[in-house]
């Protein structure tokens, strides 16, 4: 059994792949920093590979693949966020954002998936944020990166049931989590963060159960249904107050 994660240096990412490695999985730590890489590996039980790349880059994501077509899960992790206004914001760093946060996953998805209907089985779980329920004012373009992921992954949950394949989805929207991406993004969370490894526990468990949406906490269910309840504009007033408190 295998496992290949992204994004896997810190964080989440760096959880669950320890996770998947206690319950026997080899391990294929894919981000670009290999010293971060080497000191995760060394908390895997398992069989570990590392694998430097910047899947911002399409060949990049294309390579992996070929390197590493035989694996049980994918879980795409890699991805950063970016705060401030959108007239303000560096265009170089949203694009990157889009390569990495979309069209990363989008091409190491489709990669997978197909390889994985072939076998009929396998599990793709592709990470995004209760972000992806929310407009995101002020950080735009990540909220927007993370609505795209859940659209594609729960879309291709019914694809697959139609045709009564094995290869199951999932998409983790965990809220504010206590890792690097805060200090990559520039924000500082007003709320109490969950801590990666109690996230990395609860979604391994989720996933493995074939949950569709998994979201981590209490608090983030319930803000996620009254998303669905509260007008647009009011929406929008308070997603702004939430993400000026995030502001360093």
């Amino acid at each position: 059994m295998k496992a290949l994660i992204t994004g896997a240096s810190s964080g989440i990412g760096k959880d669950l792949a320890i996770n998947l490695s206690n319950m026997g999985y080899d391990i294929i730590l894919v981000a670009r920093k290999e010293n971060k890489l080497k000191e995760v590996s060394k908390f895997c039980n398992t069989k570990t590979e590392i694998y430097v790349t910047d899947l911002s880059v399409e060949e990049n994501c294309k390579k992996l693949f070929s390197d590493h077509k035989d694996i049980d899960i994918l879980v795409n992790n890699a991805g950063f966020g970016l705060f401030g206004e959108f007239k303000d914001t560096d265009l170089d760093k949203e694009l990157n954002m889009i390569d990495l946060n979309i069209k990363a996953v989008h091409i190491l998805t489709k990669l997978y998936l197909n390889e994985m209907i072939r076998k009929d089985s396998g599990k793709i779980l592709n990470v995004t944020s209760t972000a992806a329920f929310l407009p995101g004012p002020l950080m735009n373009t990540y909220y927007s990166t993370k609505s795209y992921v859940f659209k594609l992954t729960t879309a291709l949950f019914e694809e697959l049931r139609r045709i009564k394949s094995n290869v199951k989805v999932s998409v983790l929207c965990p809220g504010p989590v206590n890792t690097n991406f805060n200090n990559v993004a520039g924000v500082s969370f007003s709320m109490k963060s969950l801590s990666s490894k109690y996230v990395a526990e609860y979604t391994i468990k989720k996933m493995f159960k074939n949950k569709l949406v998994i979201i981590p906490g209490l608090m983030n269910k319930l803000g996620v249904i009254g998303c669905k309840f509260l007008p647009l504009k009011w929406l929008l007033k308070i997603d702004y107050n939430i993400q000026k408190k995030k502001e360093k």
